[in-house]
C-alpha cells in the first residue's frame, strides 16, 4: 500500500508542478491555492509512504514521477517540443524507478 500511497503523491506532484504554470508567479489567486494544496497533499502522502519505505527510496521516486510526469503534461498541455532525446530521458528517470522499486523490495 505504500508504494501506491507513492505513485499518488507522485502524481499529484505532476499535478502541482504543472499547474504551477498557470499561477503567473503565485500572483494568481485561485491557481496559486490549487497548486499549493496539490503540492501539500502531495508531501503529505510522500510523508506516509516513508512509514514503509526508505527516505532516499521513496523521494527519489517521488520526485522522478513528477519529474516525467511533469515533462509528458509539458508536452501534452503546453505543447513543449518533443524530441527522441527529451522522451529518452524520461524513460531513463523511469528505469530508475522500477529499479528502486525492485531493489527495496516491499
Amino acid at each position: 500500500m505504500a508504494w501506491v500511497i507513492l505513485l499518488a503523491a507522485g502524481l499529484l506532484e505532476t499535478a502541482w508542478a504543472t499547474t504551477l504554470k498557470q499561477t503567473d508567479g503565485l500572483s494568481r489567486l485561485v491557481p496559486s491555492v490549487i497548486t499549493l494544496s496539490l503540492a501539500l497533499v502531495s508531501l503529505y502522502m510522500l510523508s506516509l509512504s516513508l512509514r514503509h519505505i526508505p527516505v532516499g527510496t521513496a523521494y527519489a521516486v517521488w520526485a522522478g514521477v513528477g519529474a516525467a510526469g511533469t515533462v509528458v503534461l509539458g508536452i501534452l498541455v503546453y505543447a513543449e517540443p518533443v524530441s527522441w532525446q527529451r522522451l529518452s530521458c524520461v524513460g531513463l528517470i523511469l528505469i530508475g524507478i522500477v529499479g528502486l522499486k525492485l531493489i527495496d523490495g516491499s
